[in-house]
Protein backbone atom coordinates (compact mmCIF):
# COMPACT_ATOMS: atom_id res chain seq x y z
CA UNK A 1 0.00 0.00 0.00
CA UNK A 2 1.41 3.34 -1.03
CA UNK A 3 0.87 5.80 1.83
CA UNK A 4 0.97 8.65 -0.70
CA UNK A 5 -2.23 7.24 -2.20
CA UNK A 6 -4.16 7.67 1.06
CA UNK A 7 -6.59 10.61 0.97
CA UNK A 8 -6.12 12.13 4.43
CA UNK A 9 -8.75 14.74 5.32
CA UNK A 10 -8.15 18.44 5.98
CA UNK A 11 -6.94 17.55 9.51
CA UNK A 12 -4.46 14.99 8.17
CA UNK A 13 -6.61 12.05 9.34
CA UNK A 14 -8.20 9.01 7.75
CA UNK A 15 -10.83 6.80 9.43
CA UNK A 16 -9.71 3.23 10.10
CA UNK A 17 -12.18 0.44 10.76
CA UNK A 18 -10.57 -2.34 12.77
CA UNK A 19 -11.85 -5.85 12.15
CA UNK A 20 -10.91 -9.16 13.77
CA UNK A 21 -8.86 -11.17 11.27
CA UNK A 22 -10.35 -14.51 12.36
CA UNK A 23 -13.99 -13.70 13.05
CA UNK A 24 -14.79 -10.67 10.91
CA UNK A 25 -16.12 -8.81 13.95
CA UNK A 26 -15.81 -5.05 13.73
CA UNK A 27 -13.82 -4.05 16.81
CA UNK A 28 -13.60 -0.28 16.57
CA UNK A 29 -13.40 2.82 14.43
CA UNK A 30 -10.46 5.10 15.07
CA UNK A 31 -8.35 7.55 13.11
CA UNK A 32 -4.84 7.46 11.72
CA UNK A 33 -2.58 10.23 10.60
CA UNK A 34 0.45 9.64 8.37
CA UNK A 35 2.71 8.91 11.36
CA UNK A 36 0.26 6.41 12.90
CA UNK A 37 0.05 4.55 9.59
CA UNK A 38 3.84 4.58 9.27
CA UNK A 39 4.34 3.24 12.82
CA UNK A 40 1.68 0.59 12.24
CA UNK A 41 3.51 -0.64 9.15
CA UNK A 42 6.91 -0.54 10.88
CA UNK A 43 5.90 -2.32 14.10
CA UNK A 44 3.10 -4.63 12.95
CA UNK A 45 0.93 -3.31 15.80
CA UNK A 46 -1.91 -0.86 15.30
CA UNK A 47 -1.29 2.83 16.10
CA UNK A 48 -3.84 5.61 15.97
CA UNK A 49 -4.07 9.34 16.35
CA UNK A 50 -6.27 10.45 19.24
CA UNK A 51 -8.43 13.37 18.18
CA UNK A 52 -9.32 14.24 21.78
CA UNK A 53 -5.74 14.13 23.12
CA UNK A 54 -4.14 15.25 19.86
CA UNK A 55 -1.43 12.60 20.11
CA UNK A 56 -0.24 9.36 18.59
CA UNK A 57 -0.99 6.19 20.58
CA UNK A 58 -0.30 2.48 20.25
CA UNK A 59 -3.36 0.33 20.91
CA UNK A 60 -2.75 -1.67 24.07
CA UNK A 61 0.10 0.49 25.39
CA UNK A 62 -1.58 0.69 28.81
CA UNK A 63 -4.10 -2.19 28.72
CA UNK A 64 -1.91 -4.80 27.08
CA UNK A 65 -4.73 -5.44 24.58
CA UNK A 66 -2.57 -4.97 21.50
CA UNK A 67 -3.68 -5.65 17.95
CA UNK A 68 -1.26 -7.40 15.60
CA UNK A 69 -1.89 -6.24 12.06
CA UNK A 70 -2.48 -8.96 9.49
CA UNK A 71 -3.44 -6.64 6.61
CA UNK A 72 -4.38 -3.04 5.87
CA UNK A 73 -6.68 -2.30 2.97
CA UNK A 74 -8.19 0.88 1.66
CA UNK A 75 -11.31 1.58 -0.30
CA UNK A 76 -11.45 2.67 -3.94
CA UNK A 77 -11.28 6.38 -3.01
CA UNK A 78 -8.43 5.70 -0.55
CA UNK A 79 -10.25 7.82 2.05
CA UNK A 80 -10.95 5.01 4.53
CA UNK A 81 -8.81 2.17 5.84
CA UNK A 82 -9.67 -1.34 6.99
CA UNK A 83 -7.20 -2.91 9.41
CA UNK A 84 -7.52 -6.66 9.83
CA UNK A 85 -5.98 -7.53 13.18
CA UNK A 86 -5.36 -10.36 15.59
CA UNK A 87 -6.44 -8.86 18.92
CA UNK A 88 -4.78 -9.77 22.21
CA UNK A 89 -7.88 -8.95 24.25
CA UNK A 90 -10.89 -6.65 23.86
CA UNK A 91 -10.64 -3.59 21.66
CA UNK A 92 -12.85 -1.37 23.82
CA UNK A 93 -11.45 0.39 26.89
CA UNK A 94 -14.40 -0.99 28.88
CA UNK A 95 -13.22 -4.54 28.19
CA UNK A 96 -16.46 -5.45 26.45
CA UNK A 97 -17.11 -6.69 22.95
CA UNK A 98 -20.15 -5.56 21.02
CA UNK A 99 -21.69 -8.89 20.06
CA UNK A 100 -25.11 -9.36 18.58
CA UNK A 101 -24.89 -9.99 14.84
CA UNK A 102 -25.41 -13.63 13.87
CA UNK A 103 -21.84 -14.05 12.58
CA UNK A 104 -20.51 -13.00 16.01
CA UNK A 105 -22.19 -15.86 17.86
CA UNK A 106 -19.62 -18.56 17.15
CA UNK A 107 -16.57 -16.38 17.93
CA UNK A 108 -18.26 -15.38 21.19
CA UNK A 109 -18.88 -19.05 22.01
CA UNK A 110 -15.24 -19.86 21.24
CA UNK A 111 -14.01 -17.05 23.52
CA UNK A 112 -16.32 -18.17 26.33
CA UNK A 113 -15.04 -21.74 26.10
CA UNK A 114 -11.42 -20.49 26.04
CA UNK A 115 -12.13 -18.38 29.13
CA UNK A 116 -13.58 -21.42 30.93
CA UNK A 117 -10.50 -23.42 29.95
CA UNK A 118 -8.25 -20.72 31.38
CA UNK A 119 -10.14 -19.99 34.62
CA UNK A 120 -11.73 -23.41 35.30
CA UNK A 121 -14.67 -22.19 37.42
CA UNK A 122 -16.05 -24.76 39.86
CA UNK A 123 -19.21 -26.52 38.75
CA UNK A 124 -18.81 -25.56 35.09
CA UNK A 125 -20.21 -28.11 32.64
CA UNK A 126 -17.78 -26.81 30.02
CA UNK A 127 -14.81 -27.43 32.34
CA UNK A 128 -16.09 -30.94 33.04
CA UNK A 129 -16.13 -31.65 29.30
CA UNK A 130 -12.70 -30.05 28.81
CA UNK A 131 -11.27 -32.29 31.53
CA UNK A 132 -12.75 -35.48 30.05
CA UNK A 133 -12.04 -35.97 26.34
CA UNK A 134 -14.03 -39.22 26.27
CA UNK A 135 -17.10 -37.50 27.70
CA UNK A 136 -16.76 -34.62 25.24
CA UNK A 137 -16.50 -37.05 22.33
CA UNK A 138 -19.49 -39.04 23.55
CA UNK A 139 -21.54 -35.84 23.82
CA UNK A 140 -20.67 -34.81 20.23
CA UNK A 141 -21.75 -38.24 19.03
CA UNK A 142 -24.95 -38.18 21.11
CA UNK A 143 -25.91 -34.68 19.93
CA UNK A 144 -25.15 -35.56 16.29
CA UNK A 145 -27.51 -38.53 16.53
CA UNK A 146 -30.16 -36.26 18.08
CA UNK A 147 -29.94 -33.71 15.26
CA UNK A 148 -30.29 -36.48 12.66
CA UNK A 149 -33.35 -37.86 14.48
CA UNK A 150 -34.83 -34.37 14.77
CA UNK A 151 -34.30 -33.83 11.03
CA UNK A 152 -36.32 -36.98 10.33
CA UNK A 153 -39.08 -36.56 12.90
CA UNK A 154 -39.30 -33.08 14.41
CA UNK A 155 -39.82 -29.40 13.64
CA UNK A 156 -37.25 -27.07 12.11
CA UNK A 157 -36.97 -25.36 15.48
CA UNK A 158 -35.95 -28.65 17.14
CA UNK A 159 -33.42 -29.32 14.35
CA UNK A 160 -31.85 -25.90 14.98
CA UNK A 161 -31.78 -26.52 18.75
CA UNK A 162 -30.09 -29.90 18.34
CA UNK A 163 -27.64 -28.45 15.80
CA UNK A 164 -26.72 -25.78 18.36
CA UNK A 165 -25.98 -28.55 20.88
CA UNK A 166 -23.68 -30.27 18.36
CA UNK A 167 -21.83 -27.03 17.65
CA UNK A 168 -21.34 -26.26 21.34
CA UNK A 169 -20.04 -29.73 22.18
CA UNK A 170 -17.82 -29.78 19.08
CA UNK A 171 -16.35 -26.38 20.05
CA UNK A 172 -15.53 -27.75 23.52
CA UNK A 173 -14.00 -30.91 22.02
CA UNK A 174 -11.84 -28.78 19.72
CA UNK A 175 -10.71 -26.51 22.59
CA UNK A 176 -9.76 -29.60 24.58
CA UNK A 177 -7.33 -30.38 21.75
CA UNK A 178 -5.99 -26.83 21.66
CA UNK A 179 -8.02 -25.99 18.56
CA UNK A 180 -10.92 -23.66 17.88
CA UNK A 181 -13.80 -23.33 15.46
CA UNK A 182 -11.55 -21.01 13.43
CA UNK A 183 -9.24 -23.97 12.75
CA UNK A 184 -12.15 -25.88 11.22
CA UNK A 185 -13.15 -22.77 9.26
CA UNK A 186 -9.65 -22.55 7.75
CA UNK A 187 -9.97 -26.16 6.55
CA UNK A 188 -13.34 -25.36 4.97
CA UNK A 189 -11.89 -22.25 3.36
CA UNK A 190 -9.08 -24.32 1.88
CA UNK A 191 -11.58 -26.79 0.46
CA UNK A 192 -13.62 -23.97 -1.08
CA UNK A 193 -10.58 -22.83 -3.06
CA UNK A 194 -10.13 -26.23 -4.74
Amino acid sequence: MDEAAIAFDEHGLVPCIVQDWFTGEVLTLAYMNEEALKRTRETGEIHFFSRSRQELWRKGATSGNTQAVKAIRYDCDADALLALVEPAGPACHTGERNAGAPYETLPTLDRTIAERAATKPNGSYTVRLLNDANLAGAKVQEEAEEVVRAAREESDERVAEEAADVIYHLAVLLRGRGLSLADAERVLDGRRKR
